[in-house]
């Protein structure tokens, strides 16, 4: 009666429409359960999902805020991912990159702000890229498991992270870094942040510089792993190993290079998150988005520009849902039960677009037609 068989290709479109119908149940599945806990009018919980992203100019310029931190670290993840090494390292990247533009911002603050910002970006990386080339180099040398080698590395970041911030706070237990050259009376007032390079001081439109630098890395990324001779390597490497040593390329060389080129954009997105978000450092200054980038890399097929759409997704219902649980009292995991429904939903159809589903009927002598 049912016959699955393997699709030999699709369409681009019929992907897409794929996609987009299993969103669009995904949000009525929401719509409904949300009616279910509350009674509430479908179109107030609408409202209120749409509000949560865009209801105030705040909300507007947070929403985006998210989506290019998370975008940034996706991205990061694509070299690595796109010839099937498995980085599960991006939070602890981010984090060392964090570390390394803080060093900068809080000890060389006499420097002039644009000099400093790019030495900061540029520490930043290469913390980031150090990170990342540990587990490629063990992959080349040792065949050793990237996925708990780079999954283990995350946890050693967050104790580096939280040493310094007991060494710099000078309080045993400390969590958290003051804000960094946030006083009016100091003479490195707002040194080290992006927003002060342009207006001065601080406000939500200083996000502004935050998507136009992420866009110029998805470009970049995309254009490296496309054009040039590199991702060329990556792309052969990912799709076969002894393909790649029968082709003359030297696949350690690639996990190395790829690795840190991988560890040194998430570094790069903590350089952000330290310079552009919170100008602070803390064991959460990544906030699990090390790992929720890996979810959004891997439903965008390693594709940059798909990642920024699929992160402003999980961005929108992570929002909505703590915009509802506030609007409807209810429980703060309310936002990551209906971001999970809309995951399930985009992970399902994968079986879709990969698959052929045919029904057919049944003859009177028992044969399918």
């Amino acid at each position: 009666m049912i016959r699955i068989t393997k699709r030999d290709g699709i369409s681009s479109l019929l992907s897409v429409a794929i996609r987009v119908l299993a969103v669009i149940a995904a949000l009525i599945l929401c719509l409904v359960i949300t009616f279910l806990f509350t009674g509430r009018d479908p179109l107030r919980v609408i409202t209120e999902m749409v509000g949560g992203s865009f209801g105030t100019t705040k909300r507007m310029w947070e929403f985006l805020q998210r989506t290019m931190i998370l975008s940034c670290i996706a991205v990061g993840l694509a070299p690595a991912f796109k010839m099937h090494f498995w980085n599960i390292g991006a939070e602890g990247q981010m984090l060392m990159g964090g570390l390394g533009a803080l060093i900068l911002m809080k000890f060389c603050w006499t420097i002039p702000s644009l000099p400093l910002l790019i030495l900061m970006a540029l520490l930043a990386i290469v913390f980031g890229a150090i990170w990342g080339m540990i587990p490629g180099f063990f992959k080349a040398k040792w065949n050793a498991n990237e996925t708990l080698f780079t999954l283990m590395m995350n946890y050693i970041a967050i104790q580096i992270v939280l040493y310094f911030c007991t060494i710099w706070e000078g309080t045993v237990g400390t969590v958290k870094i003051g804000i960094v050259n946030g006083k009016a009376e100091e003479a490195a007032y707002h040194k080290g942040w992006i927003g002060e390079l342009f207006t001065g001081n601080f406000n939500d439109k200083d996000y502004m510089w935050l998507v136009l630098i992420v866009l110029v890395v998805v470009v970049a990324m995309w254009a490296y792993l496309r054009y040039t001779k590199q991702g060329y390597e990556i792309s052969v490497v990912g799709d076969s190993v002894n393909t790649a040593k029968y082709a003359g390329i030297r696949v350690n060389k690639v996990y190395v290079r790829s690795m840190a080129i991988s560890g040194g954009v998430c570094g790069f997105a903590g350089f952000l998150a330290v310079s552009a978000v919170s100008r602070t450092l803390t064991e959460s200054t990544a906030d699990g988005r090390g790992f929720t980038a890996i979810i959004i890399a891997w439903l965008a097929h390693t594709n940059p520009y798909l990642m920024v759409i699929f992160a402003a997704l999980y961005t929108f219902m992570e929002l909505a849902g703590k915009q509802m649980a506030s609007a409807f009292q209810l429980n703060d995991y309310y936002s990551k039960i209906l971001t999970g429904i809309v995951l399930f939903f985009v992970l399902g159809c994968e079986f879709f677009t990969n698959y052929k589903v045919r029904f057919s009927k049944k003859h009177k002598g028992g044969a399918a037609k």
